[in-house]
Formats: structure tokens, C-alpha cells, sequence
């Protein structure tokens, strides 16, 4: 399957890379509602410095081989040079594939993990792993993060998550994204100046378009809150 070209910019910038897979239009009134409150969720995962001037906000599902694709090649960089940096924060949300499965269970137990501040590294096993997609597997990885069992069971099967899971997912649909991985890079004091990357694109592309946006920002201020 052939990776698609980079995405327009969606504040209307044109974008060196060829191709336009998205643009202000196709986002319409969605993408104005959730620039005018920058995109941010109560219940976000927030990785890195939460006041970096630029945000990516990322649409995945731990099942897909593409997102798997990201994480194995392009994350690694993008985290030593920005994200460790305080330059870019990542924003992850859910977007499953299906509705219900190993899709919703997996995204299910990452956010069972979080109750017992565990949630990054459920996120980093289950896309370095191929044990992931079984009720017994997913127990497995809590297990090997010395999680309480009996909370994350409560959790897990208790499906306290699933709605919150839907959301994501339904918000993203709202905002036009189709597939995983989908990305939106965009200044976090101002969602207006934003780029969306539909894709596993190799970080070259990550790094063109945030090379670019952080000439509009101000120089971050790099935290000292563990990752």
C-alpha cells in the first residue's frame, strides 16, 4: 500500500510537498469549534511539556500496522528532537478501527493502565508488542508493569473507558479523519495555524512541517516534568 502524500496545511499555507489530502474546507464548522477551545480535551494524554509551543495531536489505533509503522521508526526521532526538547507535546487520542475488539480493547487497557500512572508505558508495550490482542495477552502486559490486578480487571471489564474511547473516535470522524495514523500539528496558543499529516509519513515530513510552524512561535520553554 502506498503511503499518500503530505497534507495541505489546513490555515491555507501551501505545502512544498505535493499532494493536498485535507484542507480547511473538508475540516468546515468541526474543525473551527475545536480550533476556537485548541483542540484540548479534558481527559487528554499529554506527552512532554505541556506548555510547547506547538502541539501534534494524534488519531491511532493500537492495532494498526501503520500506527505500529510510526512508533518503530518515525517516534523514536521525533521524540529525542522535539518532544524531549520542549519544543512539541503530543496529544494521543483513540480512533479504533472497529467497534469492538481487539481495536477498542487494547485502547481500553492503555486507559486502564493510566489510572495507575502507567499509561505511557502500556502505550509503548502494546505497539512494541505482538502479544496485545487477547483479554489474556492485555492482562499479561499489565502484569509485566506490576499493575494492581484486581483494579485493572475492575477497569477492563467493567468497560469503564469505552465511551470515553468513542468520543475520541467520533470527534475525529467530525473532523474528517478516515483512517490511522492521522496527525494535527498546530501552534498550541493558536489552533488556527495548523497542518494535518495523514499518515506514517518517515519523519522528514514531521520534521519540514514543524521546522516551519516554529518560526511563527515564540522559543519554548522546556519542562523538567518526567516523560
Amino acid at each position: 500500500m502506498k503511503i499518500p502524500s503530505p497534507s495541505a496545511n489546513i490555515s491555507g499555507r501551501s505545502n512544498v510537498a505535493a499532494g493536498l489530502a485535507i484542507t480547511a474546507l473538508s475540516l468546515g464548522l468541526a474543525f473551527g469549534a475545536y480550533a476556537a477551545q485548541g483542540f484540548t480535551e479534558e481527559d487528554d494524554r499529554v506527552r512532554g511539556n505541556p506548555q510547547a509551543p506547538l502541539t501534534l495531536l494524534e488519531y491511532s489505533d493500537f492495532t494498526c500496522g501503520y500506527c505500529e509503522k510510526f512508533f518503530e521508526e518515525t517516534w523514536p526521532i521525533l521524540f529525542s528532537e522535539y518532544i524531549d526538547t520542549g519544543k512539541v507535546r503530543l496529544v494521543y487520542r483513540d480512533f479504533p478501527r472497529a467497534p469492538s475488539g481487539a481495536s477498542v480493547d487494547t485502547a481500553l487497557a492503555a486507559r486502564c493502565a493510566g489510572e495507575q500512572g502507567q499509561y505511557w508505558a502500556m502505550h509503548d508495550r502494546l505497539f512494541s508488542s505482538s502479544d496485545k490482542f487477547s483479554t489474556a495477552q492485555l492482562r499479561q502486559q499489565a502484569e509485566a508493569l506490576k499493575l494492581d490486578a484486581r483494579q485493572f480487571a475492575s477497569c477492563f471489564e467493567g468497560s469503564r473507558y469505552t465511551q470515553d474511547i468513542f468520543k475520541d473516535r467520533m470527534e475525529g470522524g467530525e473532523l474528517g479523519i478516515r483512517g490511522t495514523p492521522h496527525f494535527i500539528l498546530y501552534a498550541t496558543d493558536d489552533p488556527q495555524e495548523a497542518v494535518a499529516i495523514p499518515g506514517a509519513f518517515p519523519y522528514e515530513v514531521f520534521k519540514e512541517e514543524i521546522d516551519k510552524l516554529l518560526q511563527t512561535v515564540s522559543s519554548p520553554k522546556v519542562s523538567s516534568e518526567p516523560l
